[in-house]
């Protein structure tokens, strides 16, 4: 395969459309030199290095050195002497090619231009709006388990144990959890019992987690249970679970602020797409498109 199609290839399609075909007006030539003639074309430094920022920072950290900017000079340099040759042909001029150019083109642009909307910081009331909406993201539990392994667990089984039958470790479980509720205390239950060696030397301890850290079954569980009371058994892929809630507190909005700017700026890009979106008439042609919502026809 041609070495153009490899590496940096799409990339820099993409970052030589961004400055087109022509050179742009150059500084003095002295303070920005020719740093390749590819042909006729002559591409400064000052162009060189915005090809290299248009790139994805963890390419931009490969560009450090001379060595690797020859590499990408040599990889543009085979990208532009197709492209020259591909234009003295004329391709450039087919139907096809031509739609082909204006799409991307067009995405592009549409990527730009999605960069510049969602490139600035929500304000104090959006931040607040969207924590109050979606408070339960930020729940947070502390919680202690005791893990009880069945056969075709994920969990290896633990030294001195039996690879237990799914009804033998359920009926494990529920016999462990009577013992803690007539007073045997958790912790010792989970150094002893747990098939979850890492936290069972710890008494069961899980720590600090939100949501979604756990799996579904788990999850599920540790957000409603109440709070100082041991769970019935919990079925997961790693056996059953006996979880005690020992904390449920919601994350303060100054600690989840981080966060929420994170999750708020595709719904902010969103919203600017459909103000867009509803300002532009756009019309389909039911006859070729269908209606919306129309099925395709089956195969």
């Amino acid at each position: 395969m041609l070495e153009f199609m490899k590496s940096f290839a799409f990339l820099l399609i993409c970052a030589v459309s961004l400055w087109g075909q022509q050179a742009s007006p150059a500084v003095a030539a002295s303070a920005d030199p020719v740093v390749l003639t590819i042909g006729s074309e002559k591409i400064t430094q000052s162009m060189f290095q915005d090809i290299i920022a248009s790139l994805p920072a963890q390419q931009q950290a490969q560009l450090t050195t001379p060595a690797a900017r020859r590499s990408l000079a040599e990889q543009l340099s085979e990208l532009k002497v197709m492209a020259q040759e591909a234009r003295a042909r004329k391709i450039d001029q087919s139907t096809a090619v031509k739609a082909k150019i204006a799409l991307q083109s067009d995405q592009i642009l549409a990527n730009a231009i999605y960069q510049e909307l969602t490139a600035g910081d929500p304000d104090e009331a959006s931040l607040r709006a969207y924590y109050a909406a979606h408070k339960q993201d930020w729940d947070q539990v502390k919680a202690r388990h005791i893990l009880i392994r069945m056969q075709g667990s994920r969990v290896p089984v633990r030294e001195g144990h039996k690879d237990l039958t799914d009804e033998e470790a359920l009926a494990k479980a529920k016999e462990v959890r009577a013992k803690i509720v007539a007073g045997a205390k958790f912790d010792d239950q989970a150094k002893a019992e747990s098939d979850d060696t890492g936290s069972g030397e710890n008494g069961g301890d899980l720590g600090t987690f939100g949501a979604g850290q756990m799996v579904p079954e788990f999850d599920e569980v540790v957000f409603k249970a109440p709070v100082g009371q041991v769970t019935e058994p919990i079925k997961t892929a790693y056996g059953y679970h006996l979880i005690l809630i020992e904390e449920r507190k919601s994350k303060p909005f100054e600690d989840a602020r981080g966060d929420i700017q994170q999750k708020i700026r595709p719904e902010m890009g969103q919203k600017a797409i459909e103000a867009l979106k509803a300002k532009t008439p756009v019309v389909y042609n039911d006859a070729y498109f269908g209606t919306q919502g129309e099925l395709p026809p089956a195969k």
